[in-house]
């Protein structure tokens, strides 16, 4: 979660020195900086998600060096679930924190005749986005841990698109549909690469 947060820091730091150095009467300009500020906050954060990685490997290594049976107790797949679910969590933290925000008024959504669903839409955003964090932890640990670049370049990709998704908002159908499919693949990727399979989802839902 730190992890995160300082990526959103230097992040959010970047765009506001951008806006500030900018002319804010040029609408084109500062959209243009709302889509920079936004992807580079995703590829920060990835960037960050891999030193967390190098981290936890070198705890991997010290924690082999102490045991007696020189192997670690817990394994890097194990420990994909800690970094994604807290970066999940935090993210859906921060944005309930702007959702209240908005709740506080002035005014009311959709009296212009814009859409009413945007707390709800939201809602359902935030929750997406934290599933697809702790799914994009256990892809991104794994492919860093076998050298499969492609699997980390996947899980860029999905963060990229997931968060280009939102400026098809008001239009949420091009936003939820989209981001709710991917955590779909994202889940079943991540379900086959901790060891799930067919049989044993089956097992679990007939409670066997």
């Amino acid at each position: 979660a730190f992890f995160w947060l300082v990526s959103l820091l230097l992040s959010s730091l970047v765009w506001f020195i951008a806006v500030k150095a900018s002319d804010p009467r040029d609408e084109r300009l500062q959209k243009g900086l709302l889509i920079f500020g936004v992807m580079f906050s995703v590829l920060l954060q990835e960037v960050f998600r891999f030193l967390y990685y190098k981290l936890l490997r070198k705890a991997i290594e010290g924690l082999v060096a102490l045991s007696e049976d020189g192997c670690s107790p817990i394994s890097i797949q194990q420990m994909a679930y800690g970094p994604g679910g807290s970066r999940g969590g935090m993210s859906g933290a921060f944005s309930m924190i702007n959702l209240l925000a908005d709740a506080l008024g002035p005014g009311t959504v959709g009296i212009h005749g814009d859409s009413q669903l945007y707390f709800l839409t939201s809602a359902f955003m935030t929750m997406v986005l934290i599933f697809l964090h702790t799914f994009w932890g256990i892809l991104f640990f794994h492919g860093c841990e076998h050298r499969r670049w492609w699997e980390i370049t996947a899980v860029v990709v999905m963060h990229l698109a997931v968060s280009g998704s939102t400026f098809c908002n008001p239009l949420y159908v091009g936003s939820l549909v989209p981001s709710y499919l991917l955590m779909a693949t994202a889940a079943a990727w991540a379900y086959l690469l901790s060891g799930g399979s067919a049989q044993n989802l089956r097992r679990f839902l007939l409670c066997k």
